[in-house]
C-alpha cells in the first residue's frame, strides 16, 4: 500500500495514456518548421494552454522545466537576477522546501541577504512578521510554498500576496503540494510547481512568471520556453503532466475531500491507539492527503523499515536517519518531536479499508521497537 503521494503520487491513468500516444506523435523537434516538428509543436503549445488554465495562468506566462527542482531554482534565482537593481534581500519561510533554501543560500554566497522567517507550532508563517520583513527597503522577493511538503499545512498566501503588492515585492509561491488537488491562491508573481506530485511522470515542472514581473534567467540564453528554460523540451512527458492535471482538477472536489476525511481519521485515532505520540501541523487548514506524527522513543528508520515490511510505504519528515544524522529543518523550526516520524500521504483512490488496516498494525510495530528499545 502506497502512502507516500507527497513524494510522488502514482501515473493517472489519463496520464499514461495520453504519454503512450505522444510518444508516437510528439518525439520531433517543437523548434523546426517540417510536418512532424509543427505536429510537436501544436501538442506543446496546447498542453502549456491546458495547464496554464489549471494554474491560473496565461499561457505565454507558462514554461516547462525538468522537475519542479528546477522550477524552484530558476524562479527564485531568476526574479533575484530580473531585480538587483530593486535590492538584493530575499525573504523565505523557515520551512520552505530544500529546493528555495538551497537557492537561497546560493543568493547569499553570491553577495546577497536572506531572512527566513519563523512559523508556528503547526508550521505556519507569522504573517506579521513575513509582512514586516517584505517592508524593508531593498527586499527583492518573497518565497513561500502553498502547503508545507511534511507537514501539510497551509500556508497564508492571500495575505503574503496582499503584504508584498502593498510593498511591490514579488512573491514566488510554491505549489508542489496542492496543484491539482486545490485552488491556486491568487496573487502570485511566479509560480512553480511538479508534475509527479498530481499524477503526471517525473522530469517535468513549470514555472509561471506574471507578465509585468523582472525576470532574467541566470543561465546562458536559450531561444526555448520563452527564453527561461534552456534545453529540448520534453513533449511526450509535458503532454502527460497536462493531462494528468486536468484530470486531477476535474476530480478534485469529491476525491481530495474523501481523502482529507481519511486523513481526519488517521490524525484522530493514531494518539487513541499508541500512546506517546504528537501529531504535526494544522488540523483543519491542511493540504487534503498529508498527515504527520512522531512517536516518542522510536527510532525513525526502524519503523518505516517494519511498515514497510507490513506492506506499506510511508516517508518521514525527518532526515535523522540519514548518514548526516540531521533532524528535519522543518521540524526543528516548528519546535516539534523530530525523531520517530511518520508522514503518511495519501494519492488517489486510497480506500477506508486500507487506512484502517494501517492503523490496525500500527500500535504492534511501534511497541515491539520500544520494547526493544528497553522503553515499552
Amino acid at each position: 500500500m502506497y502512502f507516500d503521494a507527497a513524494s510522488s503520487e502514482p501515473l493517472h491513468p489519463q496520464a499514461r495514456e495520453a504519454l503512450l500516444a505522444a510518444i508516437d506523435v510528439g518525439w520531433a523537434d517543437p523548434a523546426r518548421l517540417y510536418n512532424q516538428a509543427r505536429r510537436a509543436h501544436l501538442l506543446l503549445e496546447q498542453a502549456r494552454t491546458e495547464v496554464a488554465e489549471a494554474l491560473g495562468a496565461r499561457a505565454d506566462e507558462v514554461s516547462f522545466t525538468s522537475s519542479g527542482t528546477q522550477a524552484v531554482h530558476l524562479g527564485v534565482l531568476g526574479t533575484l537576477h530580473g531585480r538587483r537593481r530593486a535590492g538584493r534581500h530575499l525573504v523565505t519561510s523557515a520551512v520552505e522546501h530544500s529546493s528555495v533554501l538551497h537557492a537561497a543560500g546560493v543568493h547569499e554566497r553570491d553577495g546577497g541577504t536572506v531572512e527566513a522567517v519563523g512559523v508556528s507550532l503547526t508550521g505556519r508563517v507569522e504573517i506579521d512578521r513575513f509582512a514586516e520583513a517584505v517592508a524593508r527597503p531593498g527586499t527583492a522577493l518573497a518565497c513561500l510554498q502553498t502547503a508545507n511538503h511534511e507537514v501539510g499545512t497551509l500556508q497564508p498566501v492571500a495575505q503574503a500576496a496582499a503584504a508584498c503588492r502593498a510593498n511591490g515585492v514579488p512573491l514566488l509561491v510554491d505549489a508542489a503540494q496542492t496543484a491539482g488537488r486545490v485552488p491556486v491562491p491568487s496573487g502570485w508573481s511566479v509560480l512553480t510547481a511538479s508534475a509527479h506530485k498530481w499524477g503526471g511522470p517525473a522530469g517535468v515542472g513549470v514555472l509561471a512568471v506574471r507578465k509585468g514581473t523582472r525576470f532574467r534567467s541566470f543561465l546562458p540564453e536559450d531561444e526555448r520556453e520563452h527564453r527561461r528554460v534552456p534545453g529540448f523540451e520534453n513533449v511526450p512527458g509535458i503532454v502527460a503532466a497536462a493531462a494528468a492535471l486536468r484530470a486531477m482538477a476535474a476530480e478534485a472536489a469529491q476525491e481530495q475531500a474523501r481523502l482529507s476525511e481519511l486523513v481526519a481519521k488517521i490524525r484522530e485515532t493514531v494518539p487513541k491507539i499508541v500512546p506517546d505520540v504528537e501529531v504535526i501541523g494544522e488540523p483543519v487548514e491542511r493540504a487534503p492527503h498529508i498527515v504527520t506524527f512522531s512517536c516518542l522513543y522510536v527510532d525513525g528508520e526502524a519503523l518505516l523499515t517494519e511498515l514497510d515490511k507490513a506492506g506499506f510505504a510511508v516517508s518521514s519528515g525527518s532526515s535523522c536517519t540519514a548518514s548526516s544524522l540531521r533532524p528535519s529543518h522543518v521540524l526543528e523550526a516548528m519546535g516539534v518531536l523530530t525523531h520517530g516520524n511518520v508522514r503518511v500521504s495519501l494519492p488517489r483512490g486510497t480506500s477506508a479499508a486500507e487506512v484502517d488496516r494501517f492503523l490496525a498494525v500500527l500500535p504492534d510495530l511501534v511497541h515491539r521497537i520500544r520494547e526493544d528499545a528497553g522503553v515499552a
